[in-house]
């Protein structure tokens, strides 16, 4: 029996934010041997977003109205910008394997605020063993990176406080996205998004003018490569992965959607052992089968007033 239309954009969504999303995680490495961060940043999000406006526009979307824009520039500045910046900053005082641990926290915080749902997640003990599952299976992933954190890296009490403040902007941002923008975006499609994007853009390009000396970027010196990275991150990762993001927010329970947050290292361990020829150890096989189970969990088989409510 074939899956009903809904079913199949829901299963693709989830594959553009568990999988596609996942992978950038090594193309951003490529691209920042090219481009300063904060100027990939800019890059990124500014030109995705207006490709997005402009597909919108070209869609019939209704893309310049001030309610939309206003709300789009609150949840594009904490959602995107916000965490994004402060996993740059944090990796001054912390490796990229903490960075993955500590921001993979961002799907209990997210179940943590999300008031309309309390009832739901926290009377259900398979949904909290899940997201604690999937918690302890990312550290298992990194566990020998984790190790020797305390030898390389000094003050990393900083990035930590840096990111837990990441993962909580990135957990309001999505609920504002999901509960203040939703009906923004049933009547505008994915104009919001683009809006969205094009904010953290703007603040992305401050930061690159004030602090990467962007004016100081030797252009010519970029490799093919970080421009083929860039050009991946912009298509694959904004325009098709972060519009997939917002739209299962309206569709799906949040708590649900953030275990992306669970997935995504997952994906980058396994691109990085093929493409980057990095070693996958037993402990970080064990790492994934445990996410594996926790995905399992939170993505169990909802209840028919549950499905009901959002679908």
């Amino acid at each position: 029996m074939p899956l009903p239309k809904h079913h199949i954009s829901v299963l693709v969504a989830y594959f553009l934010i568990y999988v596609v999303w996942g992978s950038t995680y090594y193309f951003i490495g490529v691209a920042l041997h090219g481009f300063p961060t904060f100027l990939l940043g800019a890059l990124r999000f500014s030109v995705a977003g207006l490709l997005l406006l402009f597909l919108c526009a070209l869609r019939g979307e209704k893309v310049f109205r001030w309610r939309l824009i206003r709300r789009s520039a609150v949840s594009g500045i904490v959602l995107l910008f916000v965490d994004m910046a402060v996993i740059m900053l944090a990796q001054r005082y912390v490796s990229s394997s903490l960075v993955a641990i500590v921001a993979s926290s961002t799907a209990i915080w997210i179940m943590f605020f999300d008031a309309p749902m309390w009832k739901t997640n926290f009377r259900s003990m398979t949904t909290i063993a899940g997201i604690l599952l999937g918690f302890a299976g990312v550290a298992l992933l990194y566990m020998e990176q984790l190790s020797m954190e305390a030898v390389v890296h000094r003050h990393r009490e900083y990035g930590i406080l840096l990111l837990i403040g990441g993962c909580i902007s990135w957990a309001l941002g999505t609920l504002y996205a999901k509960y203040r923008s939703s009906a923004e975006e049933e009547v505008n499609g994915f104009a919001g998004s683009a809006w969205q994007m094009l904010f953290a853009g703007a603040m992305f390009w401050l930061c690159a003018c004030v602090l990467d000396g962007f004016s100081r970027t030797e252009w010519r010196e970029i490799p093919a490569s970080a421009w083929a990275s860039l050009a991946y991150l912009i298509v694959f990762g904004s325009l098709l992965a972060y519009s997939a993001y917002v739209w299962l927010l309206k569709v799906r329970p949040a708590t649900e959607v953030a275990t992306h947050a669970y997935v995504n290292p997952v994906v980058a361990v396994i691109i990085g052992g093929g493409l980057g020829g990095e070693e996958v150890t037993c402990i970080q096989l064990l790492g994934l089968a445990v996410i594996l189970v926790s995905v399992m969990l939170v993505n169990r088989k909802r209840k028919t007033k549950e499905n009901e409510t959002y679908n």
